[in-house]
């Protein structure tokens, strides 16, 4: 814990209680945790989780009653507190909902305990603010904990029979979070056609760990904690690690006003009983320091717990007085972040997207109240496990944007872009993809008179001859989905390929061989 006391503060403390205390004021008597679970999956993570932070918000509680003030972790943590505690009691309507169809017994039981929860969660919110403002003054009358009698009814139901309506409702406690097969590209035709997404045309940071060692801390990242480079069938991906105030920051320096931020996310050990406060923060800092940002910054997070459906939450903050934004918007992302889901961000100015996957779910206009000030990118996760729930990240690609390729398209006759990636190897087209083809079918169905030649190209990997082969199937396949997916009509495309004989960038660097996997777009 952050308060190791000595000896001597001890018995000091111990004297203030027995004091002290009596002649001031009371601390608010402690509501009663239940004993036993409901059976119901939701349900009982949604109690756990909110004692347990109640717990750590009365505790602090008591340290004030007793006079003993807050340092600076300790109001790093109470901060943390607020927001997933804020989070959880927003989740209490859903939670309600899965109560429905139980019988009567232990609907009577989950409402019970969620009400409970409910009363130590609204306690700990009013308490964490009185505290993180310094105004905590609490007289004996003011809110009295639960009695032993008011709870006695549920306290008093045995923990085997939870066990047993546990084991009952194993296999309908099961959410839809659970991994599905994944569909052929074709089934979303619709979906893809919508996807606007693109990619900045001008790289500035590519790291796909692919020359960092496992084990180690990858060497173009920097961090106040820990965290590693592990090999996943065949693959290096960089483990974040959770906790409190860990910033993982990436080797970003002076961003653009416009530009793209896009990278992979894996998971592992996620299910039923992942913290609805678990989450990915995506920060926008004006610094380097292992800190939200000084003056200025902007926050994303998005959410992993999996027992109910919980709020992709966003704020910015500026000039040292706050920000304009704090929301919550509804999104239910539980089988996304169990499927290694791809997340793409682009900032034009002021406003702010984030897609996950080819699903848009963060549209502001005026997020970035100040330009020019959000330099640099920081990653921060809590509330995960140690050690079984784990977060990886891996392709973290930063571009600056500004470029419509349907304007440079029509004005010069051609384009070049690297943002249509593919699977390794392959010539499947990655879905994020789908906003640059989008863009091509629109200068196309715009001016009827155009054809088009799509020429692909690879990096260094591999032989001439395959990847001659690769490059060609690759550019196909993009022809196919003007087709396909935008109605092109298939005499307008040629496609072709070049393999690797024609480079742009260093094929001996991770973000040399990302230049040189492009697609090129000719106006005939």
């Amino acid at each position: 814990m952050l308060y190791k006391f000595t000896c001597s503060k001890l018995v000091l403390s111990c004297f203030a209680f027995l004091f002290i205390i009596p002649l001031s004021y009371s601390q608010t008597k402690k509501i009663k945790r239940p004993k036993s679970r409901v059976g119901i999956s939701s349900v009982d993570n949604f109690v756990r989780e909110s004692f347990d932070l109640y717990d750590k918000v009365y505790m602090y509680d008591g340290y004030a009653a007793a006079g003993t003030p807050l340092d600076d972790d300790d109001i790093d943590v109470l901060e943390e507190a607020l927001e997933d505690l804020t989070v959880l009691s927003e989740s209490a309507p859903d939670i309600l909902s899965d109560i429905k169809g139980q019988s009567v017994l232990k609907q009577g039981k989950a409402t019970l305990q969620i009400n409970r929860a409910k009363k130590a969660l609204k306690y700990s919110i009013k308490t964490a603010k009185e505290l993180l403002l310094g105004e905590r003054e609490r007289k004996e009358e003011e809110e009295k904990g639960d009695t032993d009698n008011s709870t006695k009814d549920s306290d008093n139901d045995s923990d085997s029979d939870s066990d047993s309506d546990s084991s009952e409702n194993s296999n309908s406690d099961k959410n839809d979070s659970e991994v599905e097969d994944n569909k052929n590209i074709s089934d979303d035709l619709e979906i893809l056609s919508k996807y606007d997404f693109v990619p900045g045309d001008k790289l500035l940071f590519f790291d796909d760990f692919s020359k960092d060692f496992v084990g180690d801390f990858p060497s173009k990242w920097n961090t106040n904690g820990s965290g590693e480079i592990v090999n996943i069938k065949g693959e290096n991906w960089f483990e974040l690690k959770s906790g409190y105030g860990l910033f993982f920051v990436p080797d970003i320096k002076n961003l653009p006003e416009d530009f793209t931020i896009e990278f992979d996310l894996l998971t592992s050990g996620l299910d039923n009983k992942t913290s609805s406060t678990a989450r990915f923060h995506v920060y926008l800092s004006d610094n380097l320091k292992f800190n939200t940002g000084l003056e200025h910054y902007v926050d994303v997070s998005l959410p992993f717990g999996q027992f109910g459906a919980f709020n992709i939450r966003v704020a910015n903050y500026f000039n040292r007085g706050g920000g304009d934004i704090k929301a919550a918007l509804k999104s239910d992302i539980r089988n996304d972040v169990l499927n290694q889901p791809h997340i793409s961000i682009s900032v034009t100015k002021k406003r702010y997207r984030l897609w996950v996957n080819q699903t848009k779910y963060v549209d502001i206009p005026r997020f970035i109240e100040v330009p020019n000030v959000l330099n640099h990118i920081k990653f921060h996760i809590n509330n995960f496990k140690d050690g079984e729930e784990r977060v990886f990240i891996k392709n973290l690609k930063v571009a600056e944007g500004g470029v419509d390729l349907r304007r440079k398209l029509l004005s010069e006759g051609k384009i070049s872009t690297n943002g249509i990636l593919f699977d390794s190897g392959s010539s499947n087209i990655q879905v994020q993809s789908y906003g640059i083809i989008r863009q091509i079918s629109q200068v196309l169905q715009q001016d009827k008179n155009i054809q088009l030649k799509i020429i692909g190209h690879t990096d260094a990997d591999g032989t001439d001859e395959n990847n001659i082969k690769l490059s060609k199937s690759r550019a196909e396949a993009v022809k196919q989905a003007l087709i396909k997916v935008y109605n092109i009509d298939s005499s307008r495309l040629i496609s072709d390929g070049k393999g690797e004989s024609e480079p742009v960038g260093d094929n001996s660097t991770p973000e040399g061989k990302a230049q040189n996997r492009r697609v090129e777009f000719i106006a005939q």
